[in-house]
């Protein structure tokens, strides 16, 4: 019987971290009917099964997922962000958007420009942004990477290298009060070069990923000129990161 609920725990991780992309442990521990030192034990077989990135307080979901399962895991937090994001957008100029989906939803806000070019490394978001007036969307080209659906390796970078782009959009896999994290060296490379090339960064996070790191730092915080969330920007939980950036939104 010990056997048979540890699977059963297991298999109900796996599907709700498929489906939500993270859980905490008190969550995990309700909902179970253990204690938060079984579910860790549980989260760590799934961990070394590659399925589970341990977190601070819980894990979220390493396997790789289509690009609308990730768009709808905390889809109120990123049409938040989104709208808070979209007055910073010029109505002429070349920004940057990256492949988060985040960046994607605040895409679909753009809804006319006088001369707005739009670079992106994200195909959804180029195709979503086809045919509004006065907007140009083009692609960074590049490699394909499935595992984020971003456009990466030297191609993207080099595109961007040439550019120098007013603003850049992103969003990150994890914020420290010193740095910005993606899920894989490729796309945090994409990102430097976006930096470097851009005028001003803006990062567009939820709460969910503050204090996370994940496997490669991108931007460095002291180079973050808006950092917004779905928060109030007096929070308390955001007081950490006021000193090391431009705003917070």
């Amino acid at each position: 019987m010990n056997s048979l609920a540890m699977e059963e725990r297991i298999e109900w991780l796996r599907a709700e971290l498929r489906t939500a992309g993270s859980i905490t442990l008190s969550e995990a521990s309700e909902a179970l009917g253990v204690s938060e030192m079984t579910v860790r034990r549980d989260l760590r077989l799934l961990e070394n099964e590659g399925v589970a990135r341990r977190m601070r307080g819980g894990a979220r979901h390493a396997e790789p997922e289509s690009f609308q399962l990730r768009d709808s895991s905390r889809g109120v937090e990123k049409r938040l962000i989104a709208g808070k994001l979209l007055p910073l957008v010029p109505s002429k100029g070349l920004i940057v958007l990256d492949s988060s989906t985040t960046m994607y939803r605040l895409a679909g806000l753009i809804s006319s420009g006088t001369e707005l070019t739009v670079l992106t490394n994200n195909i959804q978001t180029f195709q979503l942004l086809q045919g509004r007036p006065g907007v140009t969307a083009e692609l960074t080209g590049g490699r394909f990477d499935k595992s984020s659906d971003s456009l990466v390796g030297p191609l993207a970078t080099a595109t961007i290298e040439q550019l120098t782009p007013d603003l850049f959009f992103a969003s990150a896999g994890g914020v420290t009060e010193t740095s910005c994290f993606e899920s894989t060296l490729e796309e945090a490379a994409v990102k430097k070069a976006c930096v470097r090339a851009s005028r001003r960064t803006v990062i567009g996070a939820d709460a969910a990923k503050l204090g996370e790191r994940d496997v490669a730092a991108s931007v460095a915080l002291k180079d973050v000129t808006v950092l917004c969330t779905e928060l109030d920007p007096g929070d308390s939980r955001l007081a950490a990161y006021r000193p090391h950036v431009g705003q917070l939104l």
